[in-house]
């Protein structure tokens, strides 16, 4: 499943089930064709469309699109990113992360930080046990620990503010 956006402005899911495109959960017939270098053909609501990708911003997950010559800017957020927006940490959010929130609820099986300690993205902060299976949430910042706002055996909800940076 994708959330995607166009223009700042439409916002639809979209998903791909059984070579069946899905838009907000409804089935929809495309017929779409890969030409060459980023090309695309397509067929929706018996109008032809031709498409072409004009520029990609891979660290912001946006991408410029001209469809019969009108340029389009589109956004596209997969599952994973949802969750790591909704554990404080979305992209572009890079240093300037200030908090990371528990995904989802669980328990707390160990902490792998200290306050005042400096971190650097990509080192494990803490394991959180969710459905019987251990989570190892991991720093997408540099910085400080401000504080730690949980304890080894907690249970904790979603978005519940687990540690803050300085």
């Amino acid at each position: 499943m994708y959330k995607v956006k166009v223009n700042e402005t439409y916002e639809f899911d979209l998903s791909a089930v059984n070579d069946t495109l899905q838009l907000n959960g409804q089935a929809v017939p495309v017929d779409v064709r890969e030409l060459q270098d980023g090309h695309l053909h397509f067929i929706y609501k018996n109008k032809s469309y031709n498409a072409e990708v004009v520029s990609e911003n891979h660290e912001n997950k946006t991408s410029v699109v001209k469809i019969n010559g009108k340029l389009y800017e589109v956004a596209i957020e997969d599952q994973f990113d949802s969750l790591l927006k909704a554990m404080g940490m979305g992209a572009g959010s890079g240093k300037t992360a200030r908090e990371v929130k528990a995904p989802m609820p669980g328990l707390v099986l160990n902490i792998n930080v200290a306050e005042g300690q400096e971190i650097q993205k990509g080192d494990n902060l803490l394991v959180l046990e969710a459905m019987k299976m251990e989570n190892m949430l991991k720093s997408v910042t540099e910085g400080v620990i401000k504080k730690i706002n949980i304890s080894k055996g907690d249970k904790v909800e979603k978005n519940q503010v687990l540690i803050e940076f300085v």
